[in-house]
């Protein structure tokens, strides 16, 4: 029998680490052997990095991409890397440079190429580019913030029970490096999507999410035209930003687990 094929779960800005552990469970259960691995300087849980903000400010995209570059050369296969948000564009990178057998990004952040820049999408991303500042320091959501910008389409009370449950602050470089990748030739959000010779990539998105609305993800999908390796789209009309980590989160993972069924994975 050969060795369950391992998975690499990445979380976005302003989410812990351990919000996986559901996905962790059904993927366990679907012999799979996942791990959640936080970002740098993020504390084992969520009460530790609230505790030590400063950690985690200034680390952009290519210092948390090697992070995880390092998590999978520990590895004994090529992971699947999920990610979500920021995780999302982390996988894309990973799955492009061939350090991952295939690849789901779910809301994924931004890559260089995407032109559409929602209205919803500024308004999220305000509370970090509001101030240029920002960009080496750790910012944290507000609980209203997060009600816009992650739990829009679910009922308020849940919202304000997953903000307390697993938000976190977040190091504005990132969101600065991923806004303005359309103006730099060397952006670090930049993905090679027209490789033919990577493994299957998924992205989702959702209908209703306000931090990376539907087009935007749609729009990176459509970047991968000009690659013959298999590219699918698939969208969650009714879902926002906190789709993976709030009641309706079985949906989407039995989602990506059908697929990489269908991927052979």
């Amino acid at each position: 029998m050969s060795a369950p094929t391992p998975i690499v779960l990445v979380h976005g800005l302003w989410i812990h680490s351990t919000s996986w552990q559901n996905w962790m469970e059904v993927y366990q259960q679907a012999h799979y052997r996942p791990t959640a691995p936080g970002w740098p300087g993020d504390g084992d849980t969520v009460a530790a990095t609230r505790q030590n903000a400063a950690a985690v400010a200034n680390h952009g995209i290519e210092a948390i991409t090697e992070s995880y570059r390092r998590v999978i050369d520990t590895l004994d296969a090529a992971p699947v890397v999920i990610g979500h948000s920021f995780g999302g564009l982390i996988a894309q990178k990973l799955l492009a440079e061939g350090r991952a057998r295939a690849a789901v990004a779910i809301d994924p952040g931004q890559i260089k190429g995407v032109k559409p820049v929602p209205l919803a999408q500024i308004r999220s991303g305000l509370p970090v580019l509001g101030k240029p500042g920002n960009k080496k320091k750790a910012v944290s959501l507000t609980r209203k913030q997060f009600r816009y910008g992650f739990g829009n389409a679910i009922p308020k009370a849940e919202s304000d029970d997953l903000f307390e449950r697993w938000a976190i602050p977040g190091p504005g470089r990132p969101l600065f490096e991923a806004s303005s990748a359309n103006f730099s030739r060397t952006s670090p959000a930049a993905v090679d999507t027209k490789n033919s010779n990577r493994g299957p990539l998924l992205i989702i998105g959702g209908g209703k999410d306000h931090t990376v609305p539907e087009v935007v993800a749609k729009a990176a999908w459509k970047l991968y035209r000009g690659s013959n390796a298999t590219t699918e789209y698939q969208v969650f009309p009714d879902r926002g930003h906190s789709l993976v980590f709030d009641h309706g989160w079985r949906e989407i993972a039995e989602y990506t687990l059908a697929w990489l069924e269908r991927q052979g994975i």
